[in-house]
């Protein structure tokens, strides 16, 4: 029965003109889109979150291509189903060869990769690998060196109303029905799946078999109250919440940082808060405590892994260490102090012992008593220029005592 194949799929583009978001690979002069016109498929990895039409490019690239398609998923796939894959390159109908389709790489090991190896180099295969995670920590240097990578972002809610508004017109041709739903309201939708086109697909779906004549924001506030809170439609209560995130942990409260880390994931807006909790790990925290930007990237890497609800987990980590950490923004004023010496034109000309590449005159600093020695490093008319002050916390004055014992004297 049709209606058994999900939504997504049955709704699936199979243009490049279909595909919603990633215009700078599908759109008039992206790069997706000029590789296929040229008639040219290499080796490639999509990397990117869920959702954003990683496999859907793979199916419409491997269509255009002439080529046999075959999938495998590396969570599930052995050694020997690639070993299928490799010698079905001898069959007649791989003649224009093979184009394998492998979800979720990272999860092939380094001898399974490596397998592959040999095909690649000699066309037999044309691989399209997709991954959730960063290529160039998951993925064999091998495997990276023969492929070019391209990277998905999350659609916004703008870019996916065209594909909801599909769904939606799917969805009334299948029941003959004749549900409606405004722009808004689908772009509301499209918030909620917070870039993922694929789990927002599944709301619309559940949204019409509550809804009777009209989807509104009341039925979606139904099937997930929490995400009452997305449906602001000026943006200023989104970016006030923010706002107070950012302060709250600026002014070492874990309590109200909390709980405006709860508001916005509980309006499902797991991207903002990701993206928020990074800024201030390195503006807020900064030198004070230098590995929370580092714990901070971790927390947020598991989260989008996770998704959400679990992914509240990891972040309110991360929250509460940068709300209870050390403050210091002294990294971030020593950057705007700089900027704007750059931007009334000042320091143009590099000292001529630093520009490479003849070093002529340059001191070496490892070759004199506690690897220091004085010597100009700012251009002539900055010189004696102030940007960094060091912040009152413990790792910072620890630099400051560092840096005044090596020099020998107070700065």
């Amino acid at each position: 029965m049709a209606t058994q194949q999900p939504l997504a799929d049955r709704i699936r583009p199979t243009t490049l003109d279909e595909v919603v978001g990633q215009k700078h690979l599908v759109g008039k002069n992206g790069v997706l889109r000029r590789l296929l016109e040229g008639g040219r498929i290499p080796n490639m990895i999509f990397s990117g979150p869920p959702g954003t039409g990683k496999t859907t490019c793979a199916n419409i690239i491997a269509k255009a291509s002439g080529m046999r398609l075959v999938k495998l998923n590396a969570t599930t796939a052995s050694l020997s189903d690639i070993r299928d894959v490799t010698n079905s390159t001898d069959d007649l109908l791989s003649s224009d060869g093979v184009l394998l389709y492998l979800d979720e790489i990272q999860y092939f090991n380094k001898k399974q990769q490596q397998s592959l190896l040999e095909f690649l180099e000699d066309g037999r295969i044309t691989m399209i690998a997709s991954t959730t995670e960063n290529p160039y920590l998951y993925v064999y240097n091998a495997i990276l060196s023969r492929c070019s990578v391209f990277t998905f972002t999350e659609v916004s809610a703008d870019d996916a109303v065209p594909a909801l508004r599909r769904a939606l017109n799917c969805l009334n041709e299948t029941f003959s029905g004749k549900t409606t739903a405004s722009d808004e309201v689908l772009k509301n939708i499209a918030l909620a799946g917070g870039g993922d086109v694929r789990m927002a697909i599944s709301l619309i779906e559940n949204a019409f078999y509550l809804a009777g004549d009209e989807i509104t924001d009341d039925v979606i506030r139904r099937l997930a109250p929490s995400l009452s809170y997305r449906f602001d439609k000026a943006g200023d209560v989104h970016y006030d919440l923010l706002s107070c995130l950012q302060k709250s942990i600026r002014g070492s409260d874990p309590d109200a940082a909390i709980f405006y880390l709860a508001k916005l994931l509980e309006g499902g807006d797991l991207i903002s808060a990701c993206r928020r909790l990074q800024v201030i790990a390195s503006e807020d925290i900064g030198l004070a405590y230098p590995l929370a930007a580092v714990v901070t990237r971790a927390c947020v890497e598991s989260a989008r892994d996770l998704g959400l609800p679990e992914a509240a987990i990891p972040l309110s980590h991360a929250t509460i260490l940068l709300a209870t950490a050390p403050k210091s923004n002294s990294a971030n004023a020593a950057y705007e102090a700089a900027a704007k010496d750059l931007q009334r034109g000042a320091g143009v000309t590099c000292p001529e012992h630093l520009a490479a590449p003849l070093f002529k005159g340059y001191l070496y600093p490892h070759d004199f008593p506690g690897h220091w020695v004085e010597q100009q490093y700012l251009p002539d008319d900055l010189v004696g220029r102030k940007y960094y002050a060091y912040g009152e916390n413990r790792t910072e004055q620890a630099a400051k005592e560092y840096a005044e014992k090596i020099k020998g004297k107070k700065n």
